[in-house]
C-alpha cells in the first residue's frame, strides 16, 4: 500500500457471497479497509457501530428495498455507489438522483471501479465540511451555509438539499450572473462527464427550484440560458460564518 493513501473504510452491501469476497480482496489489496455485509438490516447494524466512508450497495437485497437504503444513506451524507445487476436507465436515473455518488452495472470491471471510488472519495474529500470560518451565502434573503451544506429560507425554514442540489447551489452562487453550461454543472455535481440527450443537470435544477420558489418553471432566482445551460441571477454577498458569533 502506498504510504500516502488515506485509510478509507468502505462497506460493500451485496447479498453474493462472491462479489463480496472479490471486491474485499482487491479493494484490501489497494489498501482499503474493507467490510461486508449481505443484506440491509446488516449494513444498518454496521454502520450503528462503525463508520464507512464509502458504501458500495446493491439494489436487489432480499429484505430491503435498494433505493430506499439510497436514500437513507445520503441523508446520512455517506457517500454511495450503485453496484447493481439492474440495468433499468430508469433505476440509474433514481438512484443519481436521489444523490448516489455513482452508478456502475454489473459485469464490471474492477480496475473501473476502482477509479470510480477513487474519484468518489476524493471529491468528498475537497467537499468536505471546512473549519468554522468558512463563508455562508447570502441571496434574496436566502442563507446557503457552505460548511454546514445548510439552507434557510427568507421565512427562517430549513430546506432539506440532496448532496447533488446542494452541489448545485453552491456551484451558482459562487459565480452569479454567470452564465455555467450542463457539462460545467454536470462535472462539478456529479463529478462525471455527460453523454448525448443527458438530461439529469436539468432534473436537479427543476427539483431545486421546486424547494426554493415551489415552481419548477419559475427561473427568478436559476435562470436558464437556452442552448448553453444556468446562471445565478440575484447578487449574492458572501459573510464569514466568525463574524456571524462574534
Amino acid at each position: 500500500m502506498d504510504a500516502r493513501t488515506p485509510l478509507w473504510k468502505i462497506l460493500v452491501v451485496d447479498d453474493d457471497p462472491r462479489i463480496c469476497r472479490l471486491l474485499a480482496h482487491d479493494l484490501g489489496r489497494e489498501g482499503f479497509l474493507v467490510d461486508t455485509a449481505s443484506s440491509g438490516a446488516e449494513m444498518h447494524q454496521h454502520l450503528a457501530a462503525n463508520r464507512a466512508d464509502l458504501v458500495i450497495l446493491e439494489l436487489k437485497l432480499p429484505d430491503d428495498d435498494g433505493l430506499g437504503l439510497v436514500r437513507h444513506l445520503c441523508q446520512a451524507a455517506t457517500a454511495v455507489i450503485i453496484l447493481t445487476g439492474r440495468a433499468d436507465p430508469v433505476d440509474k436515473v433514481v438512484g443519481l438522483e436521489m444523490g448516489a455518488d455513482d452508478y456502475v452495472t454489473k459485469p464490471f470491471d474492477t480496475r473501473e471501479l476502482l477509479a470510480r471510488i477513487r474519484s468518489v472519495l476524493r471529491r468528498r474529500t475537497q467537499d468536505s465540511p471546512a473549519p468554522a470560518h468558512l463563508l455562508t451565502a447570502h441571496f434574496a434573503g436566502w442563507t446557503l451555509d457552505l460548511a454546514g451544506q445548510q439552507l434557510t429560507s427568507p421565512a427562517g425554514e430549513h430546506i432539506y438539499l440532496t448532496r447533488h442540489e446542494f452541489q448545485l447551489l453552491k456551484t451558482l452562487v459562487r459565480k452569479p450572473n454567470c452564465v455555467l453550461t450542463r457539462d460545467e454543472i454536470l462535472a462539478v455535481v456529479t463529478g462525471r462527464d455527460s453523454y448525448p440527450y443527458d438530461r439529469s443537470v436539468d432534473v436537479v435544477v427543476g427539483k431545486l427550484r421546486k424547494k426554493m420558489v415551489g415552481n419548477a418553471d419559475d427561473g427568478g432566482l436559476i435562470k436558464t440560458v437556452r442552448g448553453v445551460g444556468y446562471k445565478f441571477a440575484v447578487a449574492v454577498q458572501f459573510v464569514s460564518r466568525q463574524s456571524l458569533t462574534s
